[in-house]
C-alpha cells in the first residue's frame, strides 16, 4: 500500500525528523557522552557499588509496601458506594501532581523528629520519629505511589463484570470462595505490573533520597551523581555512575513493558456492581479513613504553616517562582508539539516506521534527568557557560520526560480518530491543519488537557537537572525552596512550599478544564 502523500510529508518534513533527533540526542547522544567520559570500572569505591545496593533495596521495598497497602484501600473503594466517594478519590490523587518538596515538608511536619507523631509519642514517654535513612525515603515513596497504586488496582477491580459476583452468590460462594475466584486471579494479573511501574519510578527519585536520605548507608544512585558531580567535580565517576544508572532503568522499563497491567475486557454486560459477600462496614470503613489521613494530613500541614508566610517571601523567591512558571510553560509547549508530531506519524504509518517511532517517544523511561543532565554538561561545558543555559536545558530534559506519559494519553483516542474519521476526511479532501483542527483536536482535547496540565504540574516541581547547572542567583523555585530548608529558614520554607503547590495545582487545574470544558465531542 503506498503512503498517502499527507504520510510523506509527515515523515519527510522537518519538524518530526528534527523531534526524532533530539530524543534520540537527549538519551542516546547523553549516554554516549557519559559512556565516553567513563575511565574504568576501578574507579567506583565499595561506598558506590553501596549506593547501588540501597537503590535497589528501597525502590523494592517501596514498590512491595505501596502495592501491599494500596490493595485493601482499593477493595474497600470498589465495593463500598459512599456519599463523597468520587470526590476522596479524585483528592487522593493529589500527590500525583505533588511537588516532592512540599509533599518532604509536610512529611516532616507529621513524621519529623518535632512532628505530630512524635509530640504525641512524647505523651507516652516514648522517643521521637527518626525519619531520616532507609524507612524515610521507603515513607515518601510509599506517600507519592500509594494513590498510583490505588487507581491501578481500582481499575482491575471495576472491570470484574458485576455478572460474577451475582454468580458467586447465586452459588452460594463465601467471602473467601469470591476471592478466591474472581478477585484473586484479577490481582495476579495487575499487581506486577502495578509494582514494576513503581520499583521504576523509585529508582529515578533524587529529591526524595536528598533530602530524607544521605549518608554513607543511604544514598542512591542519582544522589551518588550529584555528589561526584556537584562536590567532587569528578565526571568520569559520575559518568560510570550515570551509565549503572540507564541499565537499572533500562532493565526495569523493558521488563514494565511488558508486563500487563490489567485485564480490561472481561465479558460484562455493564451492569452496576452489586456484592452479595459484604461483612459490616467497619473494616473497609477504617482503611479507607486511615489512607486518606496519611495521604492528606501532611498536604492540610503544610497549608496551615505556610499559607501565612506566603505574603512575607522575599523578592528571591518570587523571581524563582517566575522562572519556575516559564520552564513549566515552556516544556508543556515542547511537549505537546513532541508528542503531537510523532502521534500523528505513528497512527498514520505502516510498520516498522511506526514501532520506531514509538519506541523512540519512550527512550527517555530508560533515562533519568540527572543522567541526561551530566551527558548535557559533558557535552556543552567546553562550549558555553553552563549556567547560561541552566532554564533551557531544564525545559528540554523536562519535556523529554514527559513525553511517554502523554503519548501514551493521547496515542489510544488518535488512533480511534483514525479509525472511526479517517476514511471519511480522505474522502472530503481533508487534510493538513484543516484536518487536524476539525476533526482530530476536537477529540483529543480532553485527554491533552489532562497531559498537559500533568506536564507543567511536574516540571513545576522538579528539582533534577537544574540542580546541575544552576547558579545561586538562577534557581528555580523548586531549588529555592530546598536551599530555604537547607538554612533551617523553616518560615520562609513553608510559605515558599505553598506557593509552589499552588503554582502547580493551578497549572495543572487550567490545562485539564482547558480539556473538559470546552471539549467538543
Amino acid at each position: 500500500m503506498m503512503l498517502r502523500r499527507p504520510v510523506i510529508r509527515c515523515l519527510l518534513g522537518l519538524p518530526v525528523a528534527l523531534v526524532a533527533a533530539v530524543l534520540v540526542a537527549l538519551s542516546l547522544g547523553s549516554l554516549a557522552a557519559v559512556a565516553w567520559r567513563a575511565e574504568g570500572w576501578s574507579g567506583l569505591r565499595p561506598s558506590d557499588w553501596g549506593a547501588v545496593r540501597f537503590t535497589l533495596l528501597q525502590s523494592a521495598l517501596s514498590a512491595g509496601l505501596s502495592v501491599a497497602l494500596a490493595v485493601p484501600v482499593a477493595r474497600a473503594l470498589a465495593r463500598r458506594q459512599f456519599l463523597g466517594r468520587g470526590l476522596l478519590i479524585t483528592v487522593m490523587g493529589a500527590p500525583f501532581i505533588l511537588p516532592t518538596l512540599v509533599a518532604v515538608l509536610g512529611l516532616l511536619a507529621v513524621f519529623g523528629q518535632s512532628g505530630l507523631v512524635s509530640d504525641a509519642l512524647a505523651l507516652f514517654g516514648l522517643p521521637p520519629v527518626q525519619i531520616y535513612g532507609l524507612h524515610g525515603v521507603v515513607l515518601a515513596h510509599v506517600f507519592f505511589n500509594l494513590p498510583l497504586a490505588v487507581r491501578l488496582i481500582l481499575h482491575g477491580w471495576q472491570g470484574i463484570p458485576a455478572e460474577r459476583f451475582r454468580l458467586a452468590a447465586s452459588l452460594g460462594f463465601t467471602p473467601r470462595d469470591t476471592f478466591r475466584q474472581i478477585e484473586a486471579p484479577m490481582l495476579r494479573g495487575v499487581l506486577p505490573g502495578a509494582a514494576l511501574v513503581i520499583f521504576l519510578i523509585c529508582l529515578t527519585s533524587f529529591a526524595v533520597a536528598l533530602t530524607l536520605g544521605g549518608g554513607p548507608a543511604a544514598t542512591t544512585v542519582e544522589l551518588a551523581i550529584y555528589q561526584a558531580f556537584r562536590f567532587d567535580f569528578d565526571l568520569s565517576k559520575a559518568a560510570l555512575l550515570g551509565l549503572i544508572q540507564f541499565g537499572l532503568c533500562a532493565g526495569a522499563a523493558v521488563i514494565s513493558l511488558r508486563v500487563t497491567l490489567a485485564p480490561t475486557a472481561l465479558g460484562g454486560m455493564d451492569r452496576a456492581l452489586m456484592r452479595w459477600d459484604l461483612p459490616a462496614p467497619g473494616w473497609d470503613a477504617a482503611v479507607v479513613t486511615l489512607a486518606a489521613a496519611f495521604l492528606l494530613v501532611p498536604l492540610a500541614v503544610i497549608m496551615a504553616s505556610g499559607l501565612g508566610a506566603v505574603p512575607g517571601l522575599p523578592v528571591a523567591v518570587w523571581q524563582a517562582a517566575a522562572r519556575s512558571v516559564a520552564v513549566a510553560l515552556g516544556a508543556t509547549a515542547l511537549t505537546l508539539c513532541f508528542a503531537l508530531l510523532l502521534a500523528l506519524a505513528i497512527v498514520r504509518v505502516k510498520q516498522p516506521v511506526s514501532a520506531g517511532l514509538e519506541t523512540i517517544g519512550m527512550l527517555s523511561l530508560a533515562a533519568s534527568p540527572l543522567v541526561m543532565g551530566t551527558g548535557l554538561f559533558i557535552l556543552l561545558f567546553p562550549l558555553v557557560e553552563p549556567a547560561r543555559i541552566a532554564l533551557a536545558v531544564t525545559m528540554l530534559v523536562n519535556a523529554a520526560m514527559a513525553l511517554p506519559f502523554v503519548l501514551r494519553a493521547i496515542l489510544p483516542p488518535l488512533r480511534e480518530v483514525e479509525a472511526t474519521h479517517g476514511r471519511l476526511s480522505d474522502s472530503l479532501g481533508l487534510t493538513g491543519w484543516a484536518r487536524f483542527r476539525i476533526v482530530t483536536l476536537p477529540r483529543l482535547r480532553r485527554p491533552l488537557g489532562f497531559a498537559a496540565g500533568l506536564t507543567a504540574a511536574l516540571s513545576m516541581g522538579d528539582l533534577g537537572v537544574i540542580v546541575l547547572f544552576a547558579e545561586p542567583d538562577g534557581a528555580t523555585l523548586p531549588l529555592m525552596l530546598y536551599r530555604l530548608m537547607g538554612a533551617y529558614r523553616l518560615d520562609n520554607a513553608a510559605g515558599a512550599a505553598v506557593l509552589l503547590l499552588g503554582a502547580s495545582l493551578l497549572m495543572f487545574w487550567v490545562f485539564d478544564r482547558w480539556g473538559r470544558g470546552h471539549a467538543a465531542v
